[in-house]
């Protein structure tokens, strides 16, 4: 994982570890482009920061859209009705009006009341008032979005804090259909949880297959190993399989082609003054989990520097036509195994 992957799920983890030792901060700013993150802590913080008997006078929860400045602030002003502390939760707090007017507030909260402010997919800007009075009496999550590449090594991390060992291979299948939507990994790792027998402590390509309805065999995973070794006849098949295929989505196919040869150039680049990398190095370069290196170290062997490049220039191409550039009307199956042609004979 991205340090500042890791970063983020470290100081998720101690808030949630502070709540459920009863320990709360007056304000909270969760925000960032990824959202998996702050709803978690929210969540957290909802479930531990009163009992059920105190909830129904001291637990408020609004939607950023529908309330003032000057309503939220007269509410964490008050003090609670036989409780130790009161929750005024605000989400989706980015739709607020004139939000850096509650920095009246956030300057100096009650130590009663616990105010959590959930940005989804958006964030406060730094340079507010608003932001640097709650960093300073509070704290601030702003979670990232996460990268393409990262994914698998978020998968295998993720997997390893619920005390499972997953295949890399799964985590690359996992990852190729939910995407960087983390919320989505989790959910389908909980779907694929109560499926498999009790004391699993390993996951497979198999029961990602069988339990989240992904093949590898027809995958856009299997396709880029496919065109690193240039096996012609495998990934045609592929390409023309995954084309036809009802979710099939031109413009994120590229992406992963994209991804995938842009680190084929880049390891192209790194081995021309580092020729004998150890495999950690290499990784670590190109940003993937140490068991892929082979896959690039055939296709560099496959594709020389020059190929590369008119490759990528090739997949910018595609990514233009594929969202429906210059008129483009060709099905998404013709367009993939035309893409998948060209890259096999450049």
């Amino acid at each position: 994982m991205a340090k500042g992957g890791a970063d983020i799920a470290a100081l998720c983890s101690q808030i949630i570890k502070e709540v459920q030792n009863g320990v709360f901060r007056p304000i909270y700013l969760l925000m960032g482009d990824e959202p998996y993150y702050p709803e978690l802590v929210c969540k957290a913080i909802i479930d531990n920061c009163l009992q059920d008997f105190e909830k129904d006078f001291n637990e408020t929860i609004y939607y950023g859209s529908e309330i003032t400045v000057e309503q939220l602030v007269t509410t964490a002003r008050r003090f609670p009705m036989m409780s130790e502390r009161q929750l005024v939760v605000v989400k989706e707090a980015q739709t607020i009006k004139n939000i850096e007017e509650l920095s009246i507030y956030t300057s100096e909260p009650l130590d009663s009341t616990v105010l959590v402010l959930l940005f989804y997919k958006a964030k406060l800007d730094k340079r507010y008032t608003l932001y640097k009075s709650i960093a300073k009496n509070g704290i601030v999550l702003d979670s990232p979005s996460i990268r393409d590449y990262e994914i698998v090594n978020w998968i295998i991390s993720y997997y390893r804090s619920r005390g499972l060992q997953i295949d890399p291979q799964a985590a690359a299948l996992l990852g190729e259909y939910a995407g960087t939507e983390l919320s989505v990994i989790a959910s389908e790792t909980e779907k694929l949880l109560k499926n498999l027998p009790v004391g699993t402590t390993s996951v497979t390509v198999q029961d990602i297959e069988k339990n989240v309805g992904i093949s590898r065999e027809f995958s856009i995973f299997e396709l880029t190993k496919e065109l690193s070794e240039r096996n012609a006849a495998r990934a045609l098949k592929i390409a023309d399989h995954l084309g036809k295929g009802a979710k099939f989505a031109m413009p994120m196919a590229v992406s992963n082609l994209y991804s995938h040869f842009y680190r084929i150039l880049k390891y192209q680049v790194f081995l021309r003054t580092n020729p004998h990398p150890s495999r950690e190095e290499a990784a670590a370069v190109l940003g993937i989990n140490p068991y892929f290196l082979r896959e690039y170290n055939t296709a560099v062997r496959n594709y020389s520097l020059k190929s590369t490049m008119e490759i990528i220039s090739m997949l910018c191409e595609y990514d233009y036509l594929g969202k429906g550039g210059d008129g483009q009307s060709a099905a998404p199956d013709q367009l993939i195994v035309e893409l998948t042609t060209k890259i096999l004979n450049s």
